[in-house]
């Protein structure tokens, strides 16, 4: 099925092939059908899925997300101003519908984020994390 990570992947292919104009273009038809921005530049992990096909995902194009990570809806990954850098999200990551994750942070691994969840400091694994500010409202035993 096509929805935007078959689009992302295709262009992340041509871009580390160095091929020039093709993944822009790709970049743009992900943008017009899913009114989402999955730049071909971020790295997205083996297994990682978009729900609803990723509607309205913006990641910033330094982003690096793990392995079987779940996006929703609405959801920013980015930057925050007067910071270069910009999220590393770990695997086995669910990020909930409307969630942000701003700034110069690191979310580990087998984490949830809770709907509409503003986190804007890093999260150690194995948490579930809510609200605006995000924090930890659950530690989840191994």
């Amino acid at each position: 099925m096509v929805n935007a990570y078959s689009f992302y992947k295709i262009a992340h292919k041509l871009y580390k092939n160095k091929i020039p104009l093709l993944p822009k273009l790709i970049k743009l038809v992900c943008f017009l059908i899913y009114n989402s921005s999955i730049p071909y530049e971020c790295v997205l992990g083996k297994g990682t899925q978009f729900a609803y096909n990723g509607i309205g995902v913006v990641l910033h194009k330094r982003t690096i997300i793990g392995k079987n990570c779940v996006i929703g809806t609405q959801v920013t990954v980015g930057g925050r101003s007067g910071h270069y850098e910009v999220p590393v999200i770990g695997d086995n990551v669910y990020l909930a519908t409307g969630s942000k994750i701003l700034g110069p942070i690191t979310i580990g691994n087998n984490v949830t984020v809770g709907a509409n969840a503003v986190v804007i400091n890093s999260v150690p694994d194995n948490c579930v994390v809510a609200g605006i500010p995000a924090k930890i409202i659950k530690k989840i035993e191994e």
